[in-house]
């Protein structure tokens, strides 16, 4: 009866993050011309609020993603394929740095030869620049010292083109998580340490050089603050696209809606959509930046991604990979530290009266 209730509550909590993230959830300065500016943010909310049948959507999603919320909090430990997911996502701990290298390297390699500066929205050809740091990254050839030069010109940048910059604020995360975690397996760093530390080689005898890995250590900075760091700017990134993109300058992306007429997919208001888009991103990227149900927040954010990809033709894809990646690896690592999946989680599941079975689980319980 209680699995039952849970999937139907389940059922429900995709349905409403499946329309609060259709394709209106995209990088919408991506896909339109002029500055859409016909509407003004009081024009906008009041459309939404003075129509009741939108207040009852939401008041409706609210209470969704509130039952759903608890029904996780209460049985999601007892669903065995729950448990499998996540030790199973745990052990690609190795290929963090790896899929970080990819995501990151990946488009900018490709914004290198598009002749933009990490943004599409910024049409500056640095190619020299960013298809160098790409390779470095690609090939996990000094890859932290590349991930290091890619944050300094990504900064740079933000400082000459802000805000517009602020688009691909996920390359932050990108270029931090790469400096902390370091290249990860296959990489040629990972070979040449090899090298280095294997008696007899050539390459033994620069076992006492000094790498960026050292001095992190020196400095306390360990790899268990990857995930935090990543959250805080991929959390960051999505709650600024939904914030700004949609709720502060709803234009553009009311032409969005009109461009490629989605309500013919969801039958709404096209304010709604927008303001829907809004929330979904808004509510994901606080989930991801508070560290509150990471996994979960971090899987929906994939979804907002994947419905971009295949209802905007003409979005670039390209531009949209460093955040695929990113939300693929806190699927991976969870929260992390500093998380509300750490402090308040455990303690509300507790007062519903949900022990985890498992003392390891209980660390990261909502992930």
């Amino acid at each position: 009866m209680h699995t039952d209730w849970l999937r139907r509550a389940t059922t429900g909590l995709f349905a409403v993050v499946l329309l609060a993230s259709r394709p209106g959830a995209a990088h919408v300065d991506y896909v339109t011309e002029d500055d859409g500016s016909g509407s003004s943010v009081t024009e906008f909310l009041m459309a939404v609020f003075s129509d009741p049948l939108n207040v009852a959507l939401l008041v409706a999603g609210a209470v969704g993603v509130t039952v759903a919320a608890l029904g996780w909090l209460r049985y999601g430990d007892h669903i065995e394929d729950v448990t499998v997911t996540r030790r199973t996502l745990r052990s690609y701990q190795p290929y963090l740095g790896w899929l970080l290298r990819l995501a990151t390297g990946l488009p900018l390699m490709g914004a290198g030869f598009a002749g933009y500066y990490f943004s599409p929205i910024v049409t500056v050809e640095v190619r020299l620049i960013q298809v160098t740091i790409a390779f470095f990254l690609l090939f996990g050839l000094a890859t932290r010292l590349a991930a290091l030069a890619g944050l300094v010109a990504y900064l740079v940048g933000l400082a000459t083109y802000f805000p517009a910059l602020l688009h691909s604020s996920e390359y932050i995360a990108g270029f931090l998580g790469i400096l902390v975690l370091g290249p990860g397996q296959p990489s040629a760093d990972l070979l040449l340490r090899r090298l280095v530390v294997t008696d007899g080689t050539i390459m033994s005898r620069f076992r006492d050089v000094t790498t960026p890995a050292d001095l992190l250590t020196r400095f306390g900075v360990e790899k268990g603050v990857a995930p935090l760091l990543i959250r805080l700017f991929l959390g960051f990134n999505f709650a600024y696209l939904g914030l700004v993109e949609k709720w502060l300058t709803p234009g553009r992306a009311l032409q969005v809606v009109d461009k490629y007429d989605l309500t013919a997919v969801v039958p709404v208001a096209p304010e709604m959509w927008v303001f829907g888009a809004g929330l979904g991103e808004l509510v994901v990227g606080l989930c991801i930046l508070t560290g509150t149900f990471t996994r979960s927040a971090a899987g929906a954010g994939f979804i907002i991604l994947t419905t971009t990809l295949f209802g905007l033709p003409d979005d670039p894809v390209l531009a949209h990979i460093t955040l695929f990646g990113l939300t693929s690896a806190l699927l991976i690592t969870g929260s992390g530290p500093f998380a509300v999946d750490r402090t308040v989680i455990p303690a509300l599941r507790d007062r519903i009266g949900r022990r985890s079975s498992d003392a390891s689980e209980t660390a990261t319980p909502a992930d």
